[in-house]
């Protein structure tokens, strides 16, 4: 009866942002599933801060500096760091912005998040500076692909995280701008209530997410 209550089986619930199930928890979840028929995976994709608890999740997925104190919080990913870019074609013939307060002078492209009231301001950071501009444009999407794909067509500077693209900056397919004033921020981690009981599906893929560095 406890080889039956330990068998990892089950659906296990989640809900993360589309970067992190395109850059962390698909590559890594890929690679276990195929040894645990079993397990059930259900990941939905939104970019709120989702209240787990009233949803029924058995966890989120966020940056860790998003995450209630009252969670367990699991690091999956490394470190990362807000990079501002914009493609040739839109940098041609214009001003590269040095300072923050120069972005007013551009079109910038913007992600609506519900959580924050709908458009939040860009940040940076310089030293011990921090600041927070807010940015005009005409375009807005709730979702961080298609702003990476208006940047590449040129319609204007998009503010994205550094792994989505730096293939990009390599292939001079984007320039990076501001990069003085680039601020980093905590990775992704994974959440859950400190008073959940784990399941063995669960304990499974909170330990093929796990970040152990590099």
């Amino acid at each position: 009866m406890r080889e039956l209550r330990e068998k990892p089986v089950g659906t296990v619930r989640l809900t993360s942002d589309e970067h992190a199930i395109r850059t962390v928890l698909w590559p890594a979840l890929r690679k276990v599933l195929p040894d645990y028929p079993d397990i059930n995976l259900e990941i939905t994709m939104d970019y709120a801060l989702t209240d787990i608890v009233a949803e029924r999740y058995d966890a989120g997925v966020r940056s860790g500096g998003l995450i209630a104190k009252d969670m367990i919080a699991v690091p999956i990913g490394p470190e990362m760091r807000g990079v501002t870019v914009a493609s040739p074609r839109y940098l041609g013939g214009r001003k590269r912005p040095e300072t923050p307060q120069d972005l007013t002078a551009h079109r910038c492209i913007k992600l609506h998040l519900p959580t924050y009231g709908g458009l939040p301001p860009w940040g940076y950071k310089k030293g011990a500076q921090e600041l927070r501009v807010r940015v005009e444009g005409q375009l807005v999407f709730n979702s961080i692909n298609p702003i990476l794909e208006a940047a590449l067509d040129g319609f204007g500077l998009a503010q994205l995280p550094d792994a989505l693209v730096q293939p990009l900056l390599d292939r001079g397919d984007l320039v990076e701008v501001l990069a003085d004033y680039s601020q980093r921020f905590p990775g992704y981690h994974l959440y859950y209530p400190s008073r959940r009981q784990p399941t063995a599906a669960f304990r499974v893929i909170v330990e093929a997410l796990r970040y152990r560095g590099t």
